[in-house]
């Protein structure tokens, strides 16, 4: 199995939720969070005053797959979320030793 973490850009989601349901993901974990990568943050004039924006709203997902699926995923991630444009985020795949689903008891690959 493998876990697949994925930063993409805010407005991608639903698009990006969109093709991993057609290629057979069943279910995914998402977070809103903030970072800066090589854009390391912009500024911005609010009312006449000029802020900082040292981080930058992004969202992250976490997909558990079996490790036959994980270049798929990987591969669907990268082509819907991408815009060409710097931040458009980062993939990092992970091995994951063992899953259990609370509900059940079921493990591993019963589990996802």
């Amino acid at each position: 199995m493998k876990l697949i973490i994925a930063t993409i850009k805010p407005f991608k989601l639903e698009e990006v939720r969109e093709a991993l349901t057609d290629i057979g993901v069943r279910g995914m974990m998402v977070t809103e969070i903030k970072g800066f990568g090589s854009q390391s943050g912009h500024t911005e004039i609010y009312r006449g005053a000029e802020y900082a924006v040292n981080f930058v709203p992004k969202i992250k997902l976490e997909i558990v797959v079996s490790a036959s699926m994980a270049d798929q995923v990987v591969e669907t991630i990268k082509s819907t979320a991408q815009t060409g444009k710097i931040g458009d985020g980062k993939i990092f795949v992970l091995d994951v030793a063992q899953a259990v689903r609370v509900r059940t008891g079921e493990t591993d690959a019963d589990a996802l």
